[in-house]
């Protein structure tokens, strides 16, 4: 490890003393990192980084603070494993903002993440105007989170969901025998259902919009359920003779109407695709009650300038704190009020100033475009850590070390500045800042950089460096010094030209009013902007749904996370615009999304991109295999007849310990292999199963050297830099960054046919810029191959290396919207309206 003299003060007063730290791919590191300074971690994706300072750091400060609480308590806690280390001295308490995307229910808002909501109902309870001889209503009246308050018909949501004749049969051209009833299930239950329509002597081959009212209303609204014969495979005729003889029938069928197949379906299922596929058929609408508003009417009665306080909580935060403003000056009260009423006037004032104290967090974090109302699920992992930021800035905590997880993500430089402030206002309280950071303007801005490498994985989990950041420049194994200070050379490839345009106009979604923009073919363009410009809501939801229509694909989200956000998405707020000319050079449409490729340690790189199922068939086509009668099935762990009966394939055994972090330990029957016995013979080339998931990506290329699709899978994987990770690493394992990878190797494993539109949003994130460079290198050989690429992107090694930019904003929310550029990346340098511009003039050769 290379050391330097530190030249900051802040090292003076303490070090933390890290030995002997051996979390994940750690190699029994050794660190000293200063106290009271703005630390970043450095080194590329799969590096260690976040391991020292999550995985060891942050873990072992929040074992000791958990010592010290009671033992109930610490029940109530999310406890992290404990920590593979020898020794940590000096250690603060920490407090860990992790990226992570917002809770996926329409209840948690930027308002209750941030508790603005609870001083704005209190401000409404204590100094709202009431309509006369109402009595006082106490701040829970004003959740919609609360009996007290939430509007009783919706129960808080604000929405109502029904399934209606026009959404359970959206074409009433088809006879029900063609399935009129598109609610209904699709396979065997479904044709049970039909077949029992038959019996009790409803018209089967009759257009539905012929059939009498009476029918119709029965068939999709009816409670009853009624069980009768069934006689599969029979005409309506013969099913009719067939009843009069009273013939055996095939079986008892019980009918379900068409809208309580789809109520119990969506409330009762565990499956999430059926869950997903129902919700398609509920149309939302306002509530009639609350009128969308989500309180009861007493509760909205209530007004504060003006406003009911579900209107404040839909005002953009930059206008609710030029509202409070006055009120925290003590301006806005009249004097005969004050003096009538003097308490409530300093309740006014009180809470008006609290508000706009912490609204003023928010602002110089760039956030004052959202709205209280906003729901956590449609914040990106960025804004919601800003979030949490401003309430960290705002506790006024002494002492402490926050552990950040790449604050900057899905910031433009411009949004990256004000964080910088607020970072700083953190330390000069008094606190440490531990931070996992690939911006080069954040790692600029450090006090100390920790640097971890030098390579992924197995190759990497070393300091190589930890000091001031001048000291870095010498260190030749560092793959970011490079980067920090430009030594590494620029693509000089020349834009391409376009081969012809998608016009997209009148889009109007969001902030978007209006807006017209050509979407050049052919070629590899940026969307930039700052955060809130309109960047996502014009390229990841307009131009999307647009090109999808067009295209006729599936709009419905391949991978669904619960309840709220299913209905949500059904109803989103409507897009308008279309595409008028282009769609000739579109055959398909692919989007890259930063989800993760899956929830559980069951999914898996090798599962996700499809390679164990050619894994798999080359195990079940052995001759051991075929002799044991093994079909591929066998060699799942998801399957019964293959996996440990022990552990149910997971590999590894939990111990509840209840006061103390779980322990987790290799399952005593396999040994953390996964498998049974039986399947654990089966070889293929000298190895099994279980040996063949733990190979690296890197070592997996080899082995199967002569398997061309294998092969040619794990190639792309080795392209896009994720050589590093093994076949059957879970993917609650995986960072963001490597998720996204894993995604787009995916899809290029596929052939390239040309002519698709690859859509990706903010692809960088958690990238090295090394990793960057990888990346471009992949998306230059779609376009290559005849492709288009289209980015939302805040990273300026992207901007450069694109063939054009379209700069949307020149601000946030109400102040974004519109496109303020279109053009080459070097004439976007030149632009003085767009505050993209200057951070684009300090690249390299710009």
């Amino acid at each position: 490890m290379s050391k330097s003299k530190p030249s900051i003060t802040a090292v003076d007063n303490g070090h933390v003393r890290v030995r002997g730290a051996r979390e994940h791919n750690l190699k029994n590191v050794d660190v000293d990192i200063p106290r009271n300074a703005l630390v970043v971690f450095t080194g590329v994706s799969g590096s260690g980084k976040s391991s020292l300072a999550f995985g060891t750091l942050y873990a072992e400060a929040q074992r000791r603070y958990l010592e010290s609480v009671s033992p109930y308590a610490r029940r109530l806690f999310h406890q992290m494993a404990v920590p593979e280390v020898d020794s940590i001295d000096g250690l603060p308490p920490a407090v860990a903002l992790q990226q992570q995307r917002g809770a996926p229910t329409t209840r948690s808002s930027v308002g209750s993440v941030t508790t603005l909501s609870n001083s704005m109902r209190m401000l409404y309870s204590r100094a709202g105007d009431y309509p006369a001889g109402q009595e006082l209503l106490y701040a829970e009246s004003f959740s919609p989170n609360t009996p007290q308050g939430a509007c009783p018909q919706c129960h808080g949501l604000g929405r109502v969901y029904e399934a209606t004749e026009q959404s359970m049969v959206p074409d009433d051209s088809l006879t029900i025998r063609e399935r009129a009833v598109a609610a209904w299930p699709t396979a065997w239950h479904g044709q049970n259902l039909r077949d029992i329509l038959v019996t009790l002597g409803y018209d089967v081959d009759t257009p539905w919009r012929d059939l009498p009212k009476k029918a119709r209303d029965w068939i999709l609204f009816t409670d009853e359920q009624p069980t009768v014969p069934v006689y599969g495979g029979l005409t309506p005729a013969e099913t009719k003779r067939a009843l009069k003889r009273k013939d055996t029938p095939s079986y008892q069928g019980t009918f379900t109407g068409a809208r309580k197949y789809v109520l119990q379906t969506f409330a009762g299922t565990e499956s999430p695709i059926m869950k997903r596929r129902v919700a398609q058929y509920l149309v939302g609408m306002d509530c009639p009650t609350c009128h969308g508003k989500r309180l009861r009417t007493e509760s909205l009665s209530v007004t504060f300038c003006g406003h009911d306080i579900t209107e404040i909580g839909r005002l953009p935060l930059k206008r609710l704190a030029e509202l409070l403003l006055p009120y925290a000056e003590g301006r806005a009260v009249k004097a005969k009020d004050a003096a009538k009423h003097p308490e409530k006037a300093i309740v006014t004032q009180r809470i008006a100033e609290d508000l706009l104290a912490r609204l003023g967090v928010l602002l110089d974090l760039g956030l004052g475009y959202l709205s209280m109302e906003r729901g956590t699920p449609t914040l990106s992992p960025g804004e919601l850590q800003r979030l949490r930021l401003a309430t960290a800035v705002r506790s006024s905590l002494f002492g402490v070390v926050y552990v950040l997880d790449e604050p900057s993500a899905g910031l433009h430089p411009a949004d990256t500045e004000a964080l910088l402030r607020a970072l700083d206002r953190l330390k000069a309280a008094g606190n440490s800042l531990f931070v996992v950071e690939h911006a080069l303007d954040v790692i600029r801005h450090a006090d100390w950089i920790v640097d971890v490498g030098p390579q992924a994985g197995e190759q990497g989990g070393k300091v190589l460096y930890s000091g001031v950041p001048e000291g870095l420049r010498g260190v030749a194994e560092s793959r970011t010094a490079g980067y920090l200070f430009e030594r590494m050379a620029r693509d000089p490839r020349a834009p391409r030209t376009a081969t012809g345009a998608l016009q997209l106009r009148g889009i109007e979604r969001n902030n978007l009013r209006g807006v017209d923009v050509d979407i050049p073919l052919g070629v590899m363009t940026c969307v930039s902007g700052v955060s809130g410009s309109g960047k996502s809501s014009l390229v990841s939801q307009a131009l999307v749904q647009l090109v999808r229509a067009q295209l006729g694909q599936d709009t419905v989200d391949t991978e669904p996370e619960g309840g709220d956000t299913m209905l949500d998405a059904t109803d989103a707020s409507p897009l308008k615009g279309r595409i008028v000319k282009g769609m000739q050079g579109v055959r398909r449409l692919v989007q890259v999304d930063q989800k993760p490729i899956g929830r559980t340690p069951r999914s898996n790189l090798a599962t996700y991109t499809g390679l164990f199922d050619h894994v798999r068939k080359l195990f079940a086509a052995t001759r051991a295999a075929r002799a044991r009668k093994f079909d591929a099935g066998r060699f799942s762990f998801n399957v019964a007849k293959g996996r440990c009966p022990n552990c149910a394939g997971e590999g590894f055994v939990m111990v509840e310990l209840l006061f103390l972090p779980s322990v987790y330990a290799p399952c005593p029957e396999c040994g953390g292999a996964r498998y049974n016995p039986e399947t654990l013979a089966v070889r293929y080339n000298d190895r099994n199963i279980a040996e063949v998931l733990k190979l690296t990506v890197d070592a997996a290329a080899d082995f199967f050297a002569d398997q061309p699709p294998l092969r040619h899978a794990l190639d792309v994987l080795r392209a896009v830099g994720l050589g590093y990770l093994r076949l059957g690493q879970p993917a609650t394992e995986l960072s963001g960054g490597e998720a996204q990878r894993i995604k787009l190797a995916t899809e290029l494993q596929r052939a390239s046919r040309g002519d698709t539109l690859y859509v990706l949003d903010e692809p960088t994130t958690g990238l090295h810029p090394s990793d960057i460079d990888l990346l471009l290198t992949q998306l230059h050989g779609l376009v290559d191959a005849g492709n288009t690429v289209v980015l939302v992107e805040h990273n300026m090694q992207v901007l450069a290396a694109s063939d054009w930019v379209i700069d949307v904003g020149p601000g946030a929310g109400e102040e974004g919207g519109a496109i303020v550029f279109a053009g080459l990346p070097g004439e976007l340098a030149k632009n003085q309206q767009s505050r993209t511009a200057p951070y684009l003039r300090r690249m390299p050769g710009s």
